[in-house]
């Protein structure tokens, strides 16, 4: 188990309910943490959904506090990539994006009727960015993408990672988690949060078999306030820190590292 390294906590669905400096603090003690942007055009302003104002804030403190960010693409963000269109693509590079997650399931808006005819047009998408990581949900929808991807005569580009996510993004908790594959590292997601992390992370050490792994989060870190709003909840992820540190993987930053 101890060999596993987590390498990224992730939380998803960061909006405009939350500072970008309050952001880059978490980030600032904690570089482990990888907060999540959600682009989904149809649903831009809503819960989850940060508006291009609110991300324009957040990219200029990522520039200057070395804040490294994952764009997680949904609706027609996906489909541009299948169909080999990058322009939105090259602008989050620029921005601080360093992972994209490709969520191409019906349940983000992404029409799925040819995800298998799209795979060699998303690898050369992909190898035209060497420097992002590539997330592919991996579920049963989405099997004709990732297998597609497995069975490409060039094999799995190196540029290229798996979410396991059973729940195909609807926050149900998986029932087990499988080791990585040989030929391609893995993160888990589906039900993780607060309530569940101390076993979480407890399983998925073990499961990660001596590999790199991450974990990924996103419904269990909403609150709704005393206005009734939608809310990304800071304290959750905090809750969520502070069971990795306990863990032993990381630590606390030294001037939080007081016996409390």
């Amino acid at each position: 188990m101890i060999n596993t390294k987590l390498r990224k906590l992730g939380f998803c669905g960061a909006d405009d309910s939350v500072s970008p400096r309050q952001l880059a603090l978490v980030f600032n003690s904690y570089p482990f943490v990888e907060f999540g942007i959600l682009f989904r055009p149809d649903k831009e302003g809503e819960s989850r959904y940060a508006t291009k104002h609110w991300v324009q804030e957040l990219a200029k403190v990522a520039r200057s506090s070395s804040m490294t960010l994952a764009a997680h693409l949904c609706g027609t963000r996906v489909n541009e990539l299948l169909d080999g269109d990058d322009s939105f693509l090259s602008s989050l590079h620029p921005m601080g994006f360093r992972r994209i997650q490709i969520n191409a399931t019906a349940v983000n808006g992404v029409d799925t009727s040819n995800l298998e005819g799209s795979v060699q047009t998303l690898l050369q998408v992909i190898a035209k960015y060497s420097d992002l990581e590539f997330i592919i949900q991996k579920n049963d929808e989405t099997r004709p993408l990732w297998e597609g991807i497995l069975r490409s005569n060039s094999g799995v580009p190196k540029n290229v990672t798996m979410l396991v996510d059973d729940s195909k993004g609807t926050g149900l908790l998986a029932s087990a988690w499988p080791s990585p594959p040989a030929e391609y590292d893995i993160g888990y997601a589906g039900g993780i949060g607060p309530k569940n992390i101390d076993k979480v992370l407890k399983d998925v050490l073990i499961a990660g078999n001596g590999r790199n792994i991450w974990i990924d989060m996103e419904s269990s870190l909403r609150t709704i306030d005393k206005d009734g709003n939608d809310v990304f909840d800071l304290s959750k992820c905090f809750k969520c820190i502070e069971a990795v540190c306990d863990t032993g993987v990381y630590k606390h930053p030294q001037f939080m590292s007081c016996d409390l």
